[in-house]
């Protein structure tokens, strides 16, 4: 009899949540490299037999939803690190691009890759939730005369997020890269109606908040912090 761990778990399942793991990280890894690496290649990277991928992961489509999915997750919990209570609609704005830069720097290859597999709109379900509060902040901006109200928020916001997909898909291409975000975020506040000079200065002033934050991090443990904090 196969016995369980003091947690309740036995250790096929904890095997499993872990090859799992393995196999979505390592096509997270392959596919930002070549985005049509095969699954032979994708599973043998990930030191498991394809058996053991396809019992996860029937098809690539299926891999490509999974990945998708574990996106939208990566998305909303890093609008959740950057949200901070009080903040301005030019500010929560200018952090939610930084956000979705910082994910999508990750997730990069999933944009051409999940409208290939799956369809524009699955891409749409899976920024719902980011998306709602983005129109939000919008809306915010539009009542306070700082965003351009000339279409209503949730199609400004719709706009918005395909503006900043277009500029994902550009980066780090052969002829422009925008490693911290900060023209793609300065972007999108002009594109929402905000004064060139005024959008790049409060992206500026995030990403000097940001950098403050990460320099005393780095005073106190002694040892530089593995990601930045928006």
């Amino acid at each position: 009899m196969q016995m369980a761990d003091p947690r309740g778990r036995t250790p096929h399942r904890s095997d499993a949540h872990s090859n799992r793991a393995r196999i979505l990280a390592t096509a997270r890894q392959k596919l930002r490299d070549n985005p049509d690496a095969s699954l032979d290649s994708i599973a043998q990277a990930a030191g498991v037999v394809r058996r053991t991928l396809y019992g996860h992961f029937s098809s690539r489509q299926a891999l490509v939803a999974a990945l998708t999915q574990e996106a939208g997750q990566a998305l909303q919990q890093a609008f959740a690190a950057a949200r901070i209570p009080g903040a301005d609609p030019l500010e929560a704005m200018a952090r939610m691009a930084l956000a979705v830069w910082e994910v999508g720097d990750q997730y990069r290859m999933l944009i051409s890759l999940a409208r290939r597999h799956l369809g524009e709109e699955a891409i749409r379900a899976t920024l719902a939730p980011a998306r709602e509060e983005a129109t939000a902040t919008v809306r915010d901006g539009q009542d306070e005369g700082v965003f351009a109200d000339h279409v209503p928020a949730p199609v400004l916001a719709l706009a918005l997020e395909g503006l900043m997909l277009a500029l994902a898909e550009e980066n780090a291409s052969s002829t422009w890269a925008d490693p911290m975000g900060e023209a793609a975020a300065t972007a999108l506040l002009i594109a929402a109606g905000v004064a060139p000079q005024v959008a790049a200065l409060r992206v500026r002033d995030v990403l000097h908040e940001a950098e403050g934050i990460l320099h005393e991090a780095e005073g106190i443990d002694g040892a530089p912090s593995p990601s930045r904090s928006i």
